[in-house]
């Protein structure tokens, strides 16, 4: 299975998932294009895979659409679009601020649609494109105390099946990934405010998250590049419009 001749673009590309992803995809044949906003990570990654390192803040639209003009004129026609980038953060409904809120929609649901809308029409008239959309799990249900991030990756899921909607004839598939937790920076991040909020150790923590998993295991990067990697096949195109869950059973959607 080979992406030869393939240019892929990876927000979040610097590091984790979106890491694990260049580095499957790169593997594959593709020249990988990664975008993110910590350039020495970029730099490593890119130099290490013979490819492209394009800074990008997804919080800034200046940013973005700088970075989408430099790919357009460096790179060219991207045919493999992983929107990956995205954060993560969590409070009670009443201590969600306005600007909690807009940070969770713009950083993981309106970026995601800004780079479609930049790189999909090109795509259509190529007659080729796989789009494909790191949600999470939490785009399938819910969790307390995070409502804003919620919403944000509900929303990504409904922009992937109301694009997949529109373009199916198009030679384009757009898809949803979403993984549970997995053994990324942002992991650890949420184990440290669990750790803040309730006074357990760090281990204790850890292990309340992978108990939530019917594998009793948090999920690993390159899982989450496997997946994306098959989307992107050409024999993959009648997988469209799909919200695919990796996170061990935990939610049957």
């Amino acid at each position: 299975m080979s992406l030869s001749g393939r240019v892929a673009l990876v927000t979040g590309g610097g590091r984790g998932i979106g890491r694990a992803i260049a580095e499957r995809l790169a593997e594959g044949g593709a020249r990988v294009v990664v975008t993110g906003r910590t350039t020495s990570e970029l730099d490593a990654v890119a130099a290490a895979l013979g490819g492209v390192a394009i800074p990008m803040d997804l919080a800034d639209r200046a940013s973005t659409d700088a970075a989408i003009a430099r790919i357009r004129d460096e790179v060219g026609p991207v045919d493999l679009l992983v929107n990956n980038a995205g954060a993560s953060e969590s409070a009670p409904v009443e201590r969600t601020t306005d600007e909690l809120w807009d940070a969770m929609l713009a950083v993981n649901a309106t970026s995601a649609f800004r780079l479609t809308r930049a790189f999909l029409p090109l795509m259509i008239v190529r007659g080729f494109g796989r789009i494909v959309n790191i949600a999470s799990n939490a785009g399938l249900t819910g969790y307390a105390y995070t409502s804003a991030y919620c919403a944000a990756k509900h929303a990504v899921v409904g922009m992937t099946r109301a694009i997949a909607a529109e373009i199916g004839k198009t030679g384009v598939t757009i898809n949803a990934v979403c993984p549970g937790w997995t053994a990324t920076r942002m992991v650890d991040e949420a184990v440290q405010r669990i750790v803040k909020k309730t006074g357990r150790d760090g281990a204790d923590a850890t292990s309340a998250l992978v108990a939530m998993s019917p594998q009793k295991r948090l999920i690993e990067p390159r899982e989450v590049a496997h997946l994306v990697f098959a989307l992107c096949q050409e024999d993959a195109r009648g997988i469209h419009g799909q919200a695919i869950a990796i996170d061990g059973g935990q939610v049957l959607a």
